[in-house]
């Protein structure tokens, strides 16, 4: 039998996510596929640094937990965004990363454009976190 959480254990679990990370956590935009694990040392070329919002998460919902305000950066260096880290606010501990994909890619987070240019700007739409064993 598969393990099954309430709805109300699920949104809490996503909640924890952004109590443990912090406010004004730091998300790093990079090249290539992401380390290992979040304890391996960063990969790729840095394309984009974003401090978040000091609350960046919505309140989970329904098994989900959607991203607050407003996600823009500007390019620091030139390449294609293939995957993400969510760092805390120092900028010292990655506490959840994944794939960067165009819209309708699949991946962990989406964007219009994964092409990222020497100073443009870079803004993140939508990135939502959802809960498993529903």
């Amino acid at each position: 039998m598969t393990l099954q959480y309430s709805g109300s254990v699920r949104d809490a679990q996503l909640d924890a996510v952004e109590t443990v990370v912090g406010t004004s956590p730091k998300l790093q935009l990079r090249t290539g596929a992401p380390p290992a694990d979040c304890a391996a040392a960063d990969s790729g070329t840095l394309l984009c640094e974003i401090t978040l919002p000091s609350d960046w998460m919505a309140a989970a919902s329904g098994g989900s937990k959607a991203k607050s305000g407003t996600w823009t950066g500007t390019g620091a260096a030139a390449g294609n965004a293939g995957h993400f880290r969510v760092k805390n606010s120092a900028g010292s501990t990655t506490h959840a990363q994944g794939t960067v994909t165009a819209t309708g890619g699949g991946g962990d987070m989406t964007m219009d454009n994964i092409n990222i240019a020497l100073s443009q700007a870079v803004t993140v739409n939508t990135f939502t976190l959802a809960a498993g064993n529903a």
